[in-house]
């Protein structure tokens, strides 16, 4: 059965406090100032309406005017007029999609996705200018004129959307279609609550601790100030007898203070002994971030005037992986400390249901071995073998049995990081931000043991790099690793991934630098310098997330999915279905896709009721 399309715009009531440049989405259409002050709709091919009235009357034009149950509802940017059609109208369509999601597919992060940039690049119209002032004006503000005048700028609005959509969607990949719709669909028609109670309890125990810890400090003779600096801190440390961990600076290859939050050296000190020095950090780590707190804070608010809309962005980088969204990033939620996991813990499911979250185990490292033909790797990856341990008893020259802990760690960071060639000074760089010292010569034997024993992937790198050489020359089309699922597309600077769509390299140049000619692509911040182990670096987190894409697909067949991090996705299931739900999410996990055939794929998954109990 056909769909209808159903494309809208609607424009609404904003003031120099409140506007979607000052809120986030959820804040503004939630906001009691919110008001529609029109909308241009158009079904179909047929002539756009502009409707402009009551918020009664236009819920009563909306609902009795359209197919809404057997329609696709098209926007430019669907996550603010598919909330206010799902949350003010409560109308929900039978598929959502969007213009600036497939533009972010077609054309990549780097270009910009705005209505009016998109339709000059396409030749398709040029989007109007307001013709009036209309800022801090209600509807019943407005002159007869002046509605209309609006209603011609919405109208162009709608037109300028739907023809894109005729241009962008024609080869655009139908399952990347569906995926924008469970993107769309996690925010526009939220099911996640937030556990209030439990959001005011630890904000209050947040802001109590820290002025805890700063009393504290004043007994030691800290101050804030001492706190908040580098060099007054390191002595404050070293006052408590305790060297200030150090770290090699990737950008200076110089030794320089590790107090950076995401340290692992600095956050090792956590667990010192002196519970002085653990005061110190906790002290610092909670003046320096207010972050836990102003989300938390932001959490609250949004609990206390509905469900928890999900913002996750559809192809938000340069991978295509999805990306956190509306100020509250959801991607990267803490998950250590002592409070770390209490956001996590505050997001439930709804009634009668379970929150199941499942994690694609070390999806990127088995992409690298099966792309690159690593046969010896990938056997060990399908038999469930520990390959950091396998690993570092290469690197150690010692049994599996007898590797310690500290070992297994170097095994691991060896294949995580090496795997897209990484040299002996980032490699020594990454181990000493772990808080693990490894001299400069020891770090060069590790990284030669990793290139001797995994030369295939060695040799990969050589070969991404000759596909940057070829795609700058405009050679042939061919492909780069196993598979035959990367295709080189030369006319467009970019790798073709098995989702269809393009991952790019634009304004590919081989420019002159200071270490010589190296390889440079175009991005919003500037140029990039690009070369083969970066290239598969990207491919490889672009293939995880063609599999995740389609892991999302499957198991939304049959359960809500309501959120994706990284590698894993998580649903909510009827609490009567669990056993049989895990069992079901994680053979979609498991299963390796037709075009990746022999990439051993496995994952993890944890139930609760609420997401930080799936932990």
């Amino acid at each position: 059965m056909s769909m209808d399309l159903i494309t809208l715009d609607f424009e609404t009531y904003y003031d120099k406090d409140y506007s979607l440049s000052k809120l986030t989405t959820e804040e503004y259409v939630r906001d009691p100032r919110f008001e529609v002050i029109g909308v241009g709709i158009k079904l179909n091919d047929k002539e756009t309406e502009w409707a402009s009235g009551t918020h009664k009357q236009l819920r009563e034009y909306l609902q009795t005017n359209f197919p809404w149950e057997n329609a696709m509802v098209l926007a430019h940017n669907t996550m603010f007029d598919g909330a206010i059609l799902n949350w003010v109208f409560n109308i929900s369509p039978r598929v959502y999609t969007d213009t600036l999601c497939i533009a972010r597919g077609v054309h990549g992060v780097e270009d910009s996705g705005s209505l009016k940039a998109l339709s000059e690049r396409y030749g398709i119209g040029v989007k109007g200018t307001e013709v009036f002032e209309a800022i801090g004006k209600k509807r019943e503000n407005f002159t007869e004129s002046e509605l209309s005048a609006y209603g011609d700028y919405c109208i162009n609005d709608v037109n300028l959307t739907y023809k894109l959509f005729m241009w962008m969607a024609k080869n655009f990949p139908k399952k990347e279609l569906k995926l924008i719709d469970l993107t769309l669909r996690m925010f526009v028609e939220p099911v996640l609550d937030l556990d209030l109670g439990l959001l005011e309890q630890h904000l209050a125990e947040t802001r109590y601790e820290k002025e805890s810890l700063l009393q504290k400090c004043a007994v030691m003779g800290v101050s804030k100030d001492d706190l908040m600096s580098n060099l007054k801190f390191a002595e404050a440390l070293r006052s408590l007898n305790v060297e200030p961990p150090m770290k090699i600076s990737p950008t200076t290859g110089e030794q320089t203070l590790a107090m950076a939050k995401s340290d692992e050296g600095f956050k090792a000190l956590l667990e010192h002994d002196d519970q002085r020095v653990q005061t110190l950090i906790n002290a610092r780590l909670g003046n320096k971030s207010t972050l836990e707190e102003t989300r938390t804070q932001r959490f609250i608010d949004i609990s206390k005037r509905g469900l928890l809309p999900v913002p996750v962005r559809y192809y938000a980088a340069h991978t295509g992986r999805w990306g956190g969204d509306d100020k509250i990033n959801l991607q990267n939620l803490p998950s250590r400390g002592k409070n770390g996991k209490k956001l996590k813990k505050s997001i439930v499911a709804p009634k009668g249901y379970t929150i199941i979250d499942a994690d694609s185990s070390q999806i990127e490292a088995r992409v690298l071995a099966w792309l690159a033909s690593q046969e010896d790797l990938v056997e060990s990856f399908s038999a469930g073998e520990d390959v950091y341990v396998k690993m570092a008893s290469k690197i150690y020259n010692k049994p599996e049995e007898e590797i310690t802990k500290d070992e297994r760690f170097v095994g691991k960071t060896t294949i995580l990081g090496a795997g897209y060639g990484m040299g002996a000074v980032k490699f020594q760089s990454q181990l000493q931000t772990f808080g693990f010292h490894m001299e400069l010569e020891e770090a060069r034997r590790v990284i030669g043991v990793y290139r001797d024993s995994n030369w295939k992937i060695n040799k990969l790198w050589r070969d991404a790099q000759e596909t940057l050489r070829a795609l700058y020359n405009k050679e042939s089309p061919t492909y780069l690793g196993y598979g035959e699922v990367l295709k080189t597309v030369p006319e467009k600077n970019a790798i073709q991934l098995p989702s269809g769509l393009l991952m790019r390299y634009g304004d590919l140049r081989f420019d002159e630098t200071e270490s010589g000619k190296e390889f440079h692509y175009k991005t919003r911040r500037g140029r990039t310098r690009i070369y083969g182990g970066k290239v598969i670096e990207n491919v490889c987190q672009a293939i995880a997330r063609c599999i995740i894409g389609e892991q999302m697909l499957n198991i939304s067949k049959r359960y809500r999915v309501v959120l994706t991090v990284h590698d894993s996705i998580a649903a909510c299931v009827p609490d009567e279905e669990v056993k049989h739900a895990q069992t079901y999410i994680e053979e979609c996990m498991k299963q390796t896709p037709e075009w990746a055939t022999g990439l051993p794929i496995d994952c993890e998954s944890g139930v609760g009721k609420s997401y930080g109990d799936c932990e």
